[in-house]
């Protein structure tokens, strides 16, 4: 189970600092802003590696997500973030990682400011088996044959809709 008590900024639209709360908090339905870091793990080919969240995932159980997806900490900067959640979540650590956005997202329980990166990557990806319930590579197409039928998490079919879908 997720750690209720860990502490994460809560944000401006624009990314600025204005407090904290705890996860508990942030997911209770209170919808208080607080940032969060995705990336996108695409391999030489063009296809996109997916996680699947475990289910005792407190938000959006045994869905495909995107690769890496994780909060921030109280008092940690996005770039340290991202490369402390690709470390825990892939055992990725040699990728260069590139901001392509940042957006608002709203679910039923939360409210979120995500800033969006993508990288290419072809070595290997070890997912942790403490946080991710496994993973693999889909391919474009694949992808948007089961978007729509409740496989993906409804912020990853936005986010990559919004991002990737016009490719």
């Amino acid at each position: 189970m997720d750690n209720q008590k860990e502490l994460f900024p809560v944000v401006d639209e624009q990314g600025n600092v204005v407090g904290s709360i705890s996860r508990g908090e942030a997911h209770n339905g209170c919808k208080v802003l607080h940032p969060v870091v995705h990336l996108h793990v695409f391999n030489s080919n063009g296809d996109l590696y997916l996680q699947q969240r475990p289910l005792w995932k407190d938000i959006q159980p045994g869905k495909w997500d995107t690769a890496c997806g994780g909060h921030v900490d109280l008092n940690e900067t996005i770039e340290q973030a991202l490369h402390r959640e690709v470390k825990e979540e892939l055992g990725i650590t040699d990728y260069l990682p590139e901001r392509i956005g940042m957006y608002v997202f709203e679910g039923k329980r939360e409210r979120e400011l995500v800033y969006v990166h993508k990288t290419v990557y072809d070595g290997t990806i070890q997912p942790s088996r403490d946080e991710l319930a496994g993973g693999r590579f889909w391919s474009r197409k694949e992808i948007m044959e089961y978007i729509g039928k409740d496989v993906f998490t409804p912020n990853f079919e936005d986010e990559f809709m919004k991002f990737f879908g016009k490719q």
